[in-house]
């Protein structure tokens, strides 16, 4: 045997992976034909609209998408005939924590893994690339193989990699064009090695051959759990920090920075904020908490939770610090909180920091005005809904106004709180957004962004994360 040579991919998921991941594929290897099918047929009427108003919002994934859309990249939801199509099938599918039964909580649910999985078994009728694309515990490959040898048609063969994302929302794009590493795990058979071979045949179009890591299966699976588990880490380390700052009057930023100037730890990852978010880091640790008490390994799963329950904290201080500042009560007084995205660049508000503010604002009977840049406004609604199940949408939209600027939000405002790190959000008319606030007027701001002494000269009240009181 030889490694196939790659010529038709379909990606079954036309997600926040997916959709980048293989709209970069098609532009950088223009020999290859690349599908991305999907069974929610708005999300592909939207990777078609003529407007390239896209389902999701990442810097340069439009021009992406222009630049090979109609030529070799499409978006369809007829999932059967890409599979039945294609050389190679990336399963980019998602897999939330699960909310029920075992593991409820912690666990991820592979259910939509394995409908796609036996999908693929029942429809293709020659041999198939199958590659992992989802995050993913250890050996669901092996699982996934299982059913497919279970159910494959006669004289068709499956062979299974996992090809984890390491990709961060709002810089996505770049990180497809330049990444640091292409991680390709499989088994190391001869068939398993050839597989491997043809997927980094696909990925050498553009990425130099010393960057694409090869490895067995399991330990791909891992290393992605693990790379995210690491960057939460740091964060949630440099947010424990920053609680130490403020009641000692250290700045964190400058503490930051020392520490960063040291070669072994250098200076990415320990930016203080509110919390972290988004759709991977608390997932996966959680997914890694699971995995080692499945392990028998209680004390390493209660050191990874620890990362979660830190940043749980972070979030609860900071809206408890609101409260206390505001002489301990925002019973009717309106609350400014600026962005809902998790970060800034991005449209994904998954596991948001500002979520989890505007839901103890509202525990406290304060109103909020809210704007961000980017998130639509039937998701905020839907995140406001799922985060006050006791509360019914009509009360919450009551005390909660959707303003369409950030002047407009401010206005009337007794406070503001920066949850989101959008560059706008630093070259606000703070002048103009003083004289439209009630006095006095406060500023609360979770992600370092704004000049605290040039505010607290106009006249602001400023709190700082990780700083005390000027």
């Amino acid at each position: 045997m030889s490694p196939v040579r790659v010529q038709k991919i379909v990606c079954i998921g036309a997600g926040y992976v997916g959709g980048p991941t293989c709209a970069v594929i098609a532009q950088k290897c223009p020999d290859i034909t690349v599908t991305i099918v999907d069974l929610n047929e708005a999300r592909i009427k939207a990777w078609n609209d003529e407007e390239y108003r896209l389902p999701i919002y990442e810097p340069g994934l439009v021009d992406v998408v222009r630049s090979c859309r109609g030529k070799n990249l499409f978006f369809s939801t007829d999932v059967d005939k890409g599979i039945q199509e294609a050389d190679l099938i990336f399963v980019s599918v998602n897999t939330p924590t699960k909310k029920s039964g075992v593991g409820a909580g912690f666990a991820a649910d592979l259910n939509y893994i394995e409908l796609a999985t036996r999908r693929i078994a029942a429809v293709a009728t020659s041999n198939k690339i199958v590659v992992e694309k989802s995050t993913v515990p250890c050996r669901t490959a092996e699982s996934m193989r299982t059913i497919l040898e279970a159910n494959a048609s006669p004289n068709c063969r499956f062979d299974i990699l996992s090809n984890p994302e390491f990709l961060a929302e709002g810089t996505a794009i770049n990180d497809l064009y330049k990444p640091d590493r292409v991680l390709i795990g499989s088994l190391q058979t001869p068939e398993g090695l050839d597989a491997c071979q043809s997927l980094s045949d696909v990925y050498a179009h553009w990425v130099p051959r010393e960057r694409i890591l090869t490895v067995g299966l399991w330990s791909s699976e891992l290393s992605k759990l693990a790379a995210n588990a690491m960057l939460a880490q740091r964060i949630s380390s440099i947010n424990a920090l920053s609680a130490i700052c403020e009641a000692t009057g250290a700045n964190i930023d400058e503490v930051a920075n020392a520490i960063g100037y040291d070669s072994r730890i250098g200076p990415k990852f320990l930016k203080a904020s509110v919390g972290f978010g988004g759709s991977c880091f608390q997932k996966d640790i959680l997914n890694l908490v699971y995995l080692s008490e499945s392990l028998h390994l209680p004390e390493v799963a209660a050191y990874w939770r620890q990362v979660v329950e830190m940043n749980e904290h972070q979030k609860s201080r900071f809206a408890k610090r609101v409260v206390d500042t505001l002489f301990n009560t925002i019973t009717n007084k309106r609350i400014t909180v600026l962005g809902f995205a998790f970060k800034a660049d991005t449209g994904d508000t998954r596991e948001s920091a500002a979520i989890t503010l505007i839901r103890d604002f509202l525990k406290e009977k304060a109103n909020i005005s809210l704007y961000d840049p980017q998130v639509e406004e039937a998701q905020i609604w839907q995140d406001l809904a799922e985060a006050c199940p006791s509360l019914p949408l009509e009360n919450i939209k009551k005390q909660v106004k959707i303003c369409s600027s950030s002047l407009e939000a401010c206005e009337g405002a007794e406070a503001i709180v920066i949850a989101t790190e959008w560059k706008e959000f630093k070259v606000i008319d703070w002048e103009k957004v003083y004289k439209s606030m009630n006095k006095p007027a406060f500023v609360f701001d979770g992600r370092l962004l704004v000049d605290e002494v040039k505010l607290t000269k106009i006249g602001f009240k400023v709190t700082t994360i990780g700083r005390g009181t000027l």
